[in-house]
């Protein structure tokens, strides 16, 4: 469910709307997968679908929608300081993001704030990253 509000989150802040076959081919589910899935939403009041808007987040959908591509946005920020490779992001944050606890969220969420408002704090954990990848070289330690 998450995903859904996400993704017709992100359709809707770029062509003012989501469509079935958008998000589908976004999500890489078939149609007859998002039409369930949107008929649940509605049922929780999170979406409308509107003749020729096609479907739009209710106020409530629209700020859960928002919550969840903030919460992806942090995680990947969070992973980035991390060192962790461009290619394994995607797949770690979708991973994540569906079990991580709000505190823990709130945490990772002030981590990355306090290195964004303390860039030199930022830069001595690359240098010291740095220098365990260093002693790893040395040491034939490839992990």
């Amino acid at each position: 469910m998450e995903d859904y509000l996400e993704k017709i989150y992100e359709l809707m802040k770029e062509k003012g709307y989501a469509r079935v076959s958008d998000i589908a081919s976004s999500l890489s589910v078939q149609p007859s997968s998002v039409t369930k899935m949107i008929q649940k939403l509605d049922e929780k009041k999170l979406v409308t679908y509107e003749k020729y808007r096609g479907i739009v987040l209710t106020a409530r959908g629209e700020q859960l929608g928002k919550l969840m591509k903030q919460r992806h946005k942090r995680l990947e920020e969070f992973l980035r300081i991390l060192g962790v490779a461009e290619e394994t992001i995607q797949n770690d944050v979708e991973g994540i993001e569906h079990h991580v606890s709000p505190s823990t969220m709130d945490a990772l969420n002030s981590l990355v704030l306090f290195f964004h408002q303390n860039q030199e704090c930022l830069d001595e954990y690359y240098d010291f990253r740095n220098e365990l990848d260093d002693l790893k070289e040395v040491n034939g330690d490839k992990n």
